[in-house]
Order: C-alpha cells, then structure tokens, then sequence
C-alpha cells in the first residue's frame, strides 16, 4: 500500500478531476464518476484484475471489479426504491393532486396565512415529488395567490422553493440520501423519522427566512413579467393541469397517499422491535415496514384512488407510471456510479487515509461529513453526487467508530444538509427557482443562495443536537 500522504494526494487530485470534468468540460455526472474511479483505482495501484485469496493474503479485487462491487452494492435498494418513489410521485403530479392539497391548507389556515398554508403544503408534497418538479408543478398556485394578494410571486414561492429542497435532499425516498444512506449501510426507516422531524422546523425557518430575505422589493426579468401579467387567473383552481372533465382528487386522500408509506415505515422501524423477535408480529411489522413494501402499498392505493376510481383507463395509468422511469432511470445510474467511487476509494485505502487525518485532526464525523457535502455540492452543482461522494469517502471512518444505528442515520441525514447549503448557478435547481420567480442571477445569489445555506446549516445544526442527545446503544 502507497504512504498515507500519497494516498491523501491521490484522493484530493481525484475530486479535482471529477470537479473538472463536471463544471469545466460539462461531461455527464456517471460517465464522470466511472473515469475518475479508474484513474483513482490505477493510481493508487488496485491490481487491474482480480488477485485470488491464498493462504497468507485476502482477495483483492480489480479495479473494474471493484466498480462492479460497488455499483451493484449501492443499486441492490437504491434503484427499486427510487422507481417507485418515482412512480407514486408522478401519480399525485399528474392527478392534481398538488393544487388540492394547497387549497385545502389554505382554506384551514385561513387567507391571511396563505403564505404559511403554501409551506406546509409544499412540504409535505416535496416528500414524494422531486423538487424540480414539485415546484414546478406549484408555480401557478403560487402565481394565483400572488396575483390576488397584488405581491410579487417571489413573496409566496421562494419559501415554498426553500422547504421542498430541504426534503428532497434528505427525506427518503430521494435518490441522494437513499443512495448515501445504503453505502454507509444507514437503516432507511431511521433516516426518515428524523429527517422527517428536523424538517418540521426547518418548515417555519424556510417561512421566515424567505420573508426575512424578502424584505426589499426584486425587479422581475422580462420573461417572468410577461408570464406573470399574462396569467389571467383570479384564484387558485383545483383542475389546473387536468384533463377535460376530470376532476381533482380531494387533499384527504392525496395527503392519506402521502403519510401511508411513511406510517408503514415507522412501525417497522420502531414498532417492530418491541415484539419479540421471530414472533409473528415481529415479522409482520417489520416486512411491512420495509420501505420498498410501503411504496408498493403506497402505488397499489394510489393506483386505485387517483387513477381507476377517478375515470382513468388501464392504459393511461401505465403510460403514467412508464412516464416517471427516464427521468428515474439517470438519477439511479449517478447514484451508482457514486457507490462505484466509495467502493474504489475503500478499495484503495484512500477512505481509510482520510479517516485517519479525521482523527488525527480531531474533527468530528459529523462536522465532516457535513463540510465535505457542503463543499462538493458547491464545486460541481448536484445533491445526489454530493451525497453519494461523501457517504463513500466517510465509509471506513463510520466503520471504524462502530456506531449504532440511529447515530449512522444521523451521519446521513448530516450529508445530505450539507448537500442542501450553497445553491448557485452551477446548480438546475437554482436556474428552475430563478426563472420561475423572475429572478436575476444576481437576486438569486442574494435570495435563493442564502436560504439554502441557513436551512443546509440549521439542519446540521439539529441533526448534531439530536447526535449528542441521543445516547449511544
């Protein structure tokens, strides 16, 4: 094996090259990640074909073998998950569901606290949605409520923008924090309930930052503007988006559709464990905790309740659900490609080395990995390849510290908020919030990147506080 200070520079030109490759040659985000772990591999001297065990020394793998490892390792759950989650978040899309579920909160919360309604609606949308999407999908709502309250859309969007990343970088079943929670070998239902728990709050902070940050009032470019005045609605519609004759589904259901994988998760993860194991509901319990489980449940009634009790035909709910999958299809591929980079870095002790440094630096785990997060997500734009990237790199430091597991979920719950933090132009999120809202890239640097960063810091912030509280089992 190589010294560690070669192992460390091997590591470092690594991530350089990945930057460089992303940001200044634009070159796909996989086909990036599965060069940079060959370099890596050779580099570091990984063997070019599998070594068989002997007597005295262990297997050692090859680089593409290595790769192999860890593209299947990572995308054994990491695939089905993220097509369902694909799947049922398309169903709710494309049934209009979404502009249910904001005028039912409004209606609850009153038209005085529209703003708030829109929040909590976004929030819990963002669970099964992804965020380019979501937002998407709530830009008409959000330009009805603005054209009624005489407000510039930015006053209602950019909070809702703010809480819809929260979730989707750390609330499972997104791709990133699914992906960077297998490799670390993190229990996916812990991950959620306290992802789920941290947003709550990070919900009111998105509200009164955003409000915060929105002080002053932002010319809108042109394009926006036109979009803008020209939206002749003079409230929200429930049928925005459907087809003729069909009508929305009620925010009961949608909501019900929403909670149900979640429910089931949870009384796997915490319900189970109080039963004895190899009883039947021991069993029982944690089958249908299992989150691969509760999205199919989750499609089954969705298929049901927003497809056939609503009219539509066979086809059309295939076509729907076929729909979701190209868009998946991408995203499952970087995810593994990350777990491709982890394994080669463990592979080549270079994960090991920066252990290492950790502790002899004395730098907490958790401080790294939401550092390291923060930094990736910076340099080269998405939340997945920041995610995954971390997750390996810090493999053999979790490893070595031997952590239960609740404090492992807390380690990814810790990157993905770094993934959150630093939302700028090398990122399609920023450009989807920008443009929607009538930003300026200057405005959004002084609004958007901003937000994502205290709420990326805030989440750290409480996920450390929950890592330091909770005692280790």
């Amino acid at each position: 094996m190589l010294p560690l200070p070669a192992l460390i520079a091997i590591g470092l030109a690594g991530l350089a090259l990945l930057l460089l490759l992303i940001i200044r040659f634009k070159m796909q985000a996989f086909y990036a990640l599965i060069l940079v772990s060959i370099v890596v591999g050779l580099a570091a001297g990984l063997p070019m074909t599998t070594i068989a065990a002997t007597e005295t020394t262990p297997e050692k793998l090859g680089i593409i073998q290595a790769i192999i490892a860890g593209v299947g390792g990572t995308l054994g759950s990491v695939a089905v998950l993220v097509a369902l989650g694909s799947m049922l978040g398309k169903i709710i899309e494309l049934s209009g569901g979404a502009e249910s579920l904001a005028g039912k909160f409004t209606s609850w919360l009153g038209p005085k606290r529209v703003g708030i309604a829109l929040v909590a609606a976004a929030g819990v949308l963002a669970i099964p949605v992804f965020f380019d999407a979501g937002f998407i999908i709530l830009v008409p709502i959000i330009f009805a409520f603005s054209k009624v309250a005489g407000l510039n859309p930015i006053k209602f969007g950019l909070p809702v923008a703010g809480i819809m990343l929260a979730v989707h970088v750390a609330v499972p079943p997104h791709p990133g924090i699914v992906g960077g929670s297998t490799i670390l070998g993190a229990d996916i239902g812990w991950v959620t309930i306290l992802s789920l728990a941290i947003s709550v709050p990070l919900a009111v902070l998105s509200f009164w930052g955003g409000k915060l940050l929105n002080r002053r009032e932002f010319a809108m470019i042109a394009a926006t503007k036109e979009m803008f005045d020209s939206f002749g609605v003079d409230k929200p519609s429930a049928n925005a988006g459907l087809e003729e004759g069909e009508k929305a589904p009620s925010a009961f259901t949608v909501l019900g559709l929403i909670l149900l994988p979640l429910a089931m998760i949870m009384m796997g993860t915490a319900v189970a464990p109080l039963f004895e194991k190899g009883t039947f509901w021991n069993g029982f319990l944690s089958m249908i905790g299992q989150p691969i489980f509760a999205l199919m449940v989750a499609i089954a009634a969705a298929m049901f309740f927003l497809g056939v009790r609503r009219g539509w035909s066979a086809a059309k709910l295939g076509e729907v659900m076929e729909s979701a999958l190209p868009a998946a299809a991408v995203i499952i591929l970087v995810t593994g490609a990350g777990g491709a980079f982890g394994r080669i870095l463990t592979e080549t002790g270079i994960g090991g080395a920066v252990a290492n440094v950790l502790a002899d630096s004395g730098m907490p785990l958790l401080l790294a990995a939401f550092l390291i997060s923060l930094i990736m997500r910076a340099a080269q734009g998405s939340a997945t390849v920041a995610i995954t990237t971390t997750a390996g790199l810090l493999l053999p430091s979790v490893s070595v510290l031997g952590l239960d597991t609740i404090h492992v979920a807390l380690v990814a719950v810790a990157i993905g908020y770094g993934a959150l933090g630093l939302s700028h132009v090398n990122d399609s999120g920023f450009w989807v919030v920008t443009r929607y809202l009538g930003l300026s890239v200057k405005d959004g640097l002084r609004t958007w990147t901003p937000l994502t960063t205290i709420l990326g810091v805030s989440g750290f912030l409480l996920t450390w506080i929950l890592y330091t509280a909770i005692p280790m089992a």
